[in-house]
């Protein structure tokens, strides 16, 4: 009896196996690429590059020469510290959640409402929680450090003749911390503070900053001090090394979008330019490049790399995310009503004129 046909081709088992393999297998590839783009994608320098942060796929303002538009208020303010802590080890970023548990353990670390530790720590913390705004997040490029170079997040240690130097001054200072103004750190006499810089370094408060731009200036009011700090952008030379200024002589020029900062003939004394922030030091042949970016709508990056061969084993570099601020900036007045100074010194005679009568008895 013949076969009697049913009208369905026969089942090929063989050609169901290869396409059942090839399908699996491309399904595999596509799942291993898309699990390899999610990690990359999850990094914090691919967030940065997927909302333009990077100047990529997001297209600055421009001003009327062409040049990224970076005027406006600007907000420094970040709980990332300066120095990356010694537990995290050489951990760069943290991850979101990692971030927020940071943030928490930072504030109360930080918060000077505090009454614990003893009557010392009390009576250090009197200049209490109200007078503080070091923001509270840490920086949206989640660096688990304002230093980025070293890749450890530490400033490099001093040359030995630089410790040598450090180690001489400080004995001085604790034994004359107020012989005269001229003792006292230059934050109290109103002349520096770490906010203005250059570098420009995240302070307790103040971390406010205007910039006004132009084809040939441009113009960083800080308001820490309320200082002003106008960079030429228009190819002329730096002013004589003879001539030294406290927040040095800065020459600005543009490379594609980011605006290139170089300043030397900074002013240096015993005392720290870093504020309250780093106590580091500084000589002659300190040479400092900032570089401003904008690298979103409401964000510039700004790195600055100091550079002093004499006081420091290498270079380093930090970079700060500014956020755009409402504004308007107040005035700081410092000099103005300020009696810290003159009770300072005052407190100090008052000290000797004191230890003077009990040697006398």
């Amino acid at each position: 009896m013949g076969h009697r046909s049913s009208g369905v081709a026969p089942f090929n088992y063989k050609i169901v196996t290869l396409v059942t393999a090839l399908t699996i297998g491309m399904l595999w590839t596509a799942f291993a690429k898309g699990q390899a783009a999610l990690r990359q994608n999850s990094s914090p320098a691919a967030k940065l590059k997927s909302s333009g942060s990077e100047g990529k796929a997001w297209a600055p303002p421009r001003t009327a020469d062409g040049h990224p538009d970076l005027e406006g208020v600007w907000d420094s303010a970040s709980l990332t510290p300066l120095e990356r802590p010694s537990d995290l080890g050489e951990k760069q970023f943290f991850t979101p959640k990692e971030a927020t548990v940071w943030e928490e353990q930072r504030k109360k670390e930080l918060n000077r409402d505090r009454r614990d530790g003893g009557l010392q720590a009390d009576e250090a913390r009197s200049y209490n929680e109200g007078w503080f705004d070091r923001g509270s997040k840490v920086g949206r490029n989640l660096r688990t450090s304002l230093v980025i170079d070293p890749p450890d997040g530490k400033i490099p240690p001093f040359t030995p003749e630089a410790q040598k130097g450090y180690d001489r001054n400080h004995a001085y200072y604790a034994a004359h911390p107020a012989d005269g103004p001229e003792d006292r750190p230059l934050p109290d006499r109103c002349l520096l503070f770490s906010q203005g810089g250059p570098p420009m370094i995240p302070g307790n408060y103040n971390n406010n900053y205007h910039i006004e731009q132009n084809s040939s200036f441009i113009a960083i009011l800080s308001e820490d001090g309320s200082q002003v700090r106008i960079i030429p952008t228009d190819g002329r030379p730096h002013l004589p090394p003879t001539v030294l200024q406290w927040s040095g002589d800065s020459r600005g020029h543009w490379e594609k979008d980011t605006l290139v900062v170089d300043t030397t003939n900074l002013r240096f004394n015993d005392q720290t330019r870093f504020g309250v922030v780093y106590d580091g030091m500084t000589d002659q042949n300190l040479h400092i490049v900032e570089r401003f970016t904008r690298t979103a709508a409401d964000m510039i990056t700004y790195r600055a790399t100091i550079n002093d061969p004499t006081v420091y084993s290498k270079p380093w570099t930090m970079e700060v995310i500014m956020s755009k601020a409402p504004g308007p900036i107040f005035e700081y007045a410092c000099n103005e009503g300020n009696y810290a100074l003159p009770d300072i010194l005052a407190g100090a005679r008052a000290e000797e004129q004191k230890a003077a009568k009990e040697a006398s008895k």
